[in-house]
This record gives structure tokens, sequence and C-alpha cells, in this order.
């Protein structure tokens, strides 16, 4: 699995620590490999910044120092250490929780009062015996435990719940449902993360401000505070109602651990946006043969078919997966990332205008350049320097961020056009590439443009 999939992701927010080390890395993927090399200190979290491409490793989480508002930084935490409940008998529980079932303070492990103790830090380096948090070093049966601070009580057990029981379960009792592909359809009422956080409603903007809203999103059931997959993640998941945990995954079952052929079941013309589509043309509008969708050359992507097996991403058969204007697909052609394919409608119309089928999809409009910084840019380009295609800005997939059409009304955030919301040098967009998280886009300044 992708290695970011260990770490709970939350945007925007920095946080204090006194254990760190700095590296130059090129994406959040890499700064995970060095907090997991890490051997200064134990790495609980890393820090990113998107446009610096500065990583720092941290020796502490939210949950052990205070955090603060920063718009470029994405902090990264291990979700072992936040967990709020065992798996088994808690063998890696490395939660915070430390006090008895019967609400005693722990004693330290690295103190010898008021027990001398057997398991200490130095002779169990690897289970992680930290302050006088719970901790099963010695794979008891009856779980995570502790020395205590009453000097007639040696130590006891922790009352730390079972994560199944927290992940699985309403407060009217087990829900007992599951979800089919990547759950967008998931209708349950699972209202818990993996880690055991509970699930802010969705018509509640505390303690997390966000976009989606059944105003914006009326078909996606977005009630109570239950886990959906409204934006194609790629499981069910929920903002959090802790302010420092933006949002997480939910744990919520696959139905089968199989999934139906679909091909021939979808479309085999063009209908809407084509996302039914499930016919076999494999070549774009200007003749380039597509990229198959299980490699990773000539071009890396996160369209992966056995993460999405409802798409139909199937072979290199063109499709459109993320609600594109119409089927795409990567091209084999390193040059150029990805184009639209010719579909033909399914009323007998024929797609684009005749004799318009060479003309570049994506060429701007009403405006070909920008003036100053660009922040009045207007046009429609929504490619970047590298020929990456553009995210849309109400989307949060793949890149999760904060700069939604709510948050700058007067910024014209409209589909995924190049724009420059934030005051930055020229106009920029989040990518669809997973592991890029945005660049400036294919513009040209109008004055150079005049000069030229």
């Amino acid at each position: 699995g992708d290695i970011l999939d260990n770490y709970s992701r939350t945007d925007g927010v920095w946080i204090l620590t006194r254990n760190k080390q700095f590296y130059e890395t090129n994406n959040e993927k890499e700064c995970a490999e060095k907090c997991e090399a890490e051997r200064n200190f134990n790495c609980r979290a890393f820090l990113f910044t998107r446009k610096k491409l500065q990583c720092l490793t941290l020796a502490e989480n939210a949950k052990m120092t205070v955090t603060f508002s920063s718009t470029d930084a994405v902090l990264y935490e291990k979700k072992i250490y936040l967990a709020q409940c065992r798996r088994g008998i808690g063998q890696d529980y490395r939660g915070m929780e430390a006090k008895t079932q019967k609400g005693i303070p722990c004693q330290k492990w690295a103190e010898k009062t008021p027990h001398k103790p057997n398991y200490t830090p130095e002779k169990f380096p690897n289970a992680e015996l930290d302050e006088n948090y719970c901790r099963n070093p010695d794979n008891d049966p009856n779980g995570p435990w502790c020395y205590t601070t009453d000097p007639a009580t040696r130590f006891d057990y922790c009352n730390i719940p079972e994560c199944e029981d927290q992940v699985t379960h309403t407060e009217e009792g087990p829900v007992g449902e599951c979800m089919q592909c990547n759950g967008e359809d998931y209708r349950g009422e699972v209202s818990r993360t993996e880690s055991g956080l509970e699930c802010q409603r969705w018509d509640a903007q505390e303690p997390h401000m966000h976009a989606f809203t059944t105003k914006h999103f009326p078909d996606k059931d977005l009630k109570m505070n239950y886990c959906r997959n409204p934006d194609g993640e790629l499981r069910p998941w929920c903002f959090t109602t802790s302010p420092t945990k933006r949002w997480e995954y939910c744990n919520i079952p696959s139905c089968t651990t199989t999934h139906p052929q679909i091909s021939g079941l979808g479309s085999q013309c063009l209908s809407g946006k084509g996302e039914d589509y499930r016919g076999r043309i494999a070549i774009t509008e200007s003749g380039t043969a597509c990229q198959h969708w299980n490699t990773q050359f000539p071009h890396r992507h996160g369209w992966i078919p056995n993460r999405y097996p409802c798409r139909g991403l199937e072979e290199n058969y063109c499709r459109n997966p993320d609600g594109e204007k119409r089927p795409w697909c990567y091209t084999v052609n390193s040059k150029i990332r990805w184009e639209y394919c010719a579909i033909p409608h399914c009323d007998g119309t024929a797609q684009g205008t005749t004799g318009m089928s060479n003309t570049p999809v994506q060429v701007p409009l009403s405006e070909e350049c920008y003036r100053g910084t660009g922040q009045s840019y207007r046009g429609t380009t929504s490619v970047t320097v590298s020929g990456k295609k553009c995210q849309a800005w109400n989307s949060m997939f793949p890149h999760r961020h904060e700069k939604t059409p709510d948050k700058f009304p007067n910024a014209d955030l409209r589909h995924n056009y190049c724009r420059n919301p934030d005051g930055d040098s020229s106009p920029w967009c989040f990518t669809t590439d997973p592991d890029t998280t945005w660049e400036y886009c294919n513009l040209k300044r109008c004055d150079d443009q005049e000069l030229a």
C-alpha cells in the first residue's frame, strides 16, 4: 500500500515541537520515508510545506503540543499514535491513555517509584514505553496495562475499547452494513473514523469549515454526521470533531471481496459526461493511443484499477472516472499527459465541430495571457507548465485544500481553471497527479506576448 496510508492528514496546520529535523524533499511520500527512517527520535508526525518543499520530521503530534494555522502546511500524523482504541490484545497500541481501569494515574515507565519496574524503555526499546502511557510490552492477553502511582497497587489494566467496537457501532448498536465499490452510494450510519474520532455533522461548520453541504451536494445524502464519500475518495470519510484533525477515513467493510465485471454493462456511446461509458475506444481525439490504466509509464497517476473497482478502468479504454467534461485517458506520448477522447453521442450527433478535431481542447476562449500576477485572470486554461491536468477547485481529490469557491468568492474559482486566489506570482492550480500537489499554469504574461 501507499506509505501515506499509515498517516492522518490535516491541511493548514502547524504544530510547535522541540524535537524536529529539516529535510529537502520533493513530495509528501519522500517526507514520510524520512519519518520512517528517523533515528534522532521517535517520529510521530511530519510537516510538509507544498510551495517550499520543506520537510520536518517531528517527535510530537497534535495531541501532545500546541497547534496553530499555517496556510501552506500539511500535517501528517502516524495513525498508530492517534488511536483511542486497541486491536486484539493491544500489543501495537500507541495511544495516550495514562490511567488504569479504576482511574489511578500510571507511573512513568522510566521512573522507579513507587514501584521498581521490570519493563523499562532501556530493556524494551521497541515497546515504545513513553511517558506513563498504557502499553502491552509482555503480550498480556488482557491487554495494555501500566504500573500505578498507588503504592498499594503495583500494576493494573487500562480501559481501552476495541477498535472494532468504536468504528462499526453506533449508540443504537451494531450497524451491520457494508459498502459497494468505493462507497459512493454508502448510506449507513457509521459515524466514527478509523481511529475512533467522532464525526462532525455535515451541516455544521465547527470545528472545521467546509463546502460539503446539502446545497452543493444535494444527492450525496449528507445527513447527521454519518460517514459518506461525496467526492470520489477511496472510501467513505468525514470531518472530525477534533479541532486538530480535519478529516479521516471511516472503517467500513466491503460487501464482497470481489467486484462484478462491468464491461458491457455501461453505455457504449456518450451520454451526459460519459461517466457510464464502457466502450472500447482507446485513442484520443488527436489520434494518440491511450496508456493502460494499470501502468505508471510514461505517466504516473492515481487512477489504479484495483483501488477504483467500479470505474471501468480496464485495459487502456477511454473513461471518465473523475467527473470530467467527457471521457479521457492518459496517453502513451510522454509529452502529452492526457487528452479527451472522441466518443460518438448516443443521440447520433457528432462530437464537437466538424474540422476542429485537431484544436487543443483547453485553449482559453477569452484570455490567452495574464496581467500583473494574474489575480484578474479569468480565462479557461486548465493545464500546468509540465502538462498536468488541473484539479477542480471544489474537489478534494486527489489533494485536499482550503482554496475553495466558498472561501474565495471573488477569485472566480470555477471548474478547474487556472487562477491566483492567494496573490502568488502567477496563476496556478492543484493538479490531478497525486504526486504533484500544485503547479503554475502554462500561461504567459500579456506584456511578454506583446514584446514577442
